[in-house]
């Protein structure tokens, strides 16, 4: 008789096998993009074709749902990792573990649970929240991780809310911080806010296990060390499977046997209705993949401006043009006009952490479309990163980013008295007299 432990959490689904003395004859861990159950069907499926006869437990946030389709009883999450602990680490006193949407601290006393805290229902600093981040850096996590283990000065970031440490981190790139110092910011935001809403007036004993899917995160192990002010971490090998491996661990010792059919399951699975999606939010008439292919078609001499003049030119002859430069937190946006305001060019990046390699992109791009037929005579910058770019490209101008969508606003139609404007990271209502 063998053991299948499967944990169904919000981002993966765990499993191991284990044999009758304990010993983990078979480990699997997949990514099931929102699809928990059905990956969680197809894994068992694959277990029990390959271990039977197997006695099954199951855990994780959608253990619950698992379970009672199965026809068997769950194992409580936090029992589960402390259980594994229990049996595999009996020295440890104090559990942290961080997966992809949980977080959790697990006291423990005799190899009993003394005390518990669990993160509330935001998943600001979790696994998802620093994948997230590394995202929008461009980063794997790998990279992530070795870029924040060798920084020397973390830079100070907001880890309570996901969007105040977006913020953060806009701001520090737009001064030119260093990635690396960036990236452990983040690190030892989570600790930090780990420590000050979670272990929040509970006494965290030593030796500390530090598990879950984060735990691979050498800049998360360094930063947990250090504002726990830790001489060591215990990281168990199977930091990712300690759930399963707990759950399984239980039902060996509980000495009763959960055969399952699986086709419960799949029953279960294909009387559910498909998802259906929402009409696009489009009239007829709307016409609007035609306009987009217009607007987004190259310049040439004699196209319509943007404020309904022709720009065109005599041959050999350069047009004066200039230049405006929107550093914005989610996007760089490129735009050159002629002397009477007539758009020539425009380019829309997004700037993905990394502004400079954003704008280098956007006039390359530019210099290859019109550069030969323009002489720019002038350049304004805007947007959050408006001052580092301006030093960078030499601008003549730097304004704020509710004077540059007003006079853009003015410019265009006289009439306008208000502007909405949503973007990235910022919302703006602007009134015009």
């Amino acid at each position: 008789m063998q053991y299948i432990g499967l944990d169904a959490g919000s981002v993966a689904v765990k499993a191991v096998v284990i044999d009758r003395n304990g010993y983990v004859i078979h480990r699997h861990y997949q990514r099931h993009l929102g699809h928990p159950i059905e990956v969680s069907h197809e894994v068992l499926d694959d277990l029990i074709a390959h271990y039977s006869p197997a006695s099954v437990a199951v855990t994780g946030s959608a253990g619950k749902f698992i379970a009672g389709a199965l026809g068997i009883k769950t194992v409580n999450e936090v029992a589960a990792q402390a259980y594994a602990v229990r049996k595999l680490f009996p020295a440890v006193h104090s559990v942290i573990e961080l997966g992809g949407e949980d977080a959790k601290l697990i006291i423990l006393e005799d190899g009993k649970i003394r005390d518990f805290a669990l993160n509330s229902v935001c998943a600001a600093g979790t696994g998802s929240f620093l994948e997230q981040q590394a995202e929008r850096l461009k980063l794997s996590i790998e990279e992530f991780s070795a870029m924040a283990a060798r920084s020397s000065r973390p830079s100070k970031i907001a880890g309570r809310c996901s969007v105040f440490a977006k913020s953060d981190m806009i701001h520090l790139q737009q001064i030119a911080t260093p990635v690396d110092d960036i990236v452990a910011g983040l690190c030892f935001a989570v600790a930090r806010n780990f420590k000050g809403s979670i272990a929040k007036g509970i006494e965290v004993k030593t030796p500390v296990a530090f598990q879950g899917g984060v735990a691979a995160n050498a800049g998360m192990r360094r930063a947990f060390q250090d504002v726990f002010q830790l001489d060591d971490l215990i990281v168990p090998p199977d930091y990712a499977l300690m759930g399963a491996i707990g759950a399984a661990l239980r039902e060996l010792d509980s000495g009763r046997q959960q055969l399952i059919d699986s086709t419960r399951l799949a029953a279960l699975l294909s009387s559910r209705p498909a998802e259906q999606g929402q009409p696009p939010l489009l009239r007829d008439g709307d016409r609007f993949s035609e306009r987009h292919a217009e607007e987004s078609a190259n310049w040439n001499p004699g196209r319509q401006g943007l404020f309904g003049i022709t720009a065109c030119r005599t041959p050999g002859e350069k047009i004066t043009a200039y230049l405006g430069i929107d550093i914005g937190s989610i996007s760089t946006n490129l735009a050159v006009i002629d002397t009477e305001g007539a758009l020539l060019a425009k380019r829309y990046l997004m700037t993905a952490g990394r502004p400079i390699e954003a704008v280098k992109q956007g006039l390359a791009e530019i210099d290859a479309e019109i550069g030969d037929a323009i002489e720019v005579a002038g350049v304004g910058t805007t947007g959050s990163g408006r001052y580092m770019i301006a030093d960078f490209v030499g601008a003549d101008i730097v304004k704020n980013e509710i004077t540059a969508q007003a006079t853009a606003a003015i410019a265009i139609d006289p009439k306008v008295d208000t502007i909405f404007e949503i973007g990235g990271q910022d919302s703006k209502y602007i009134s015009l007299r």
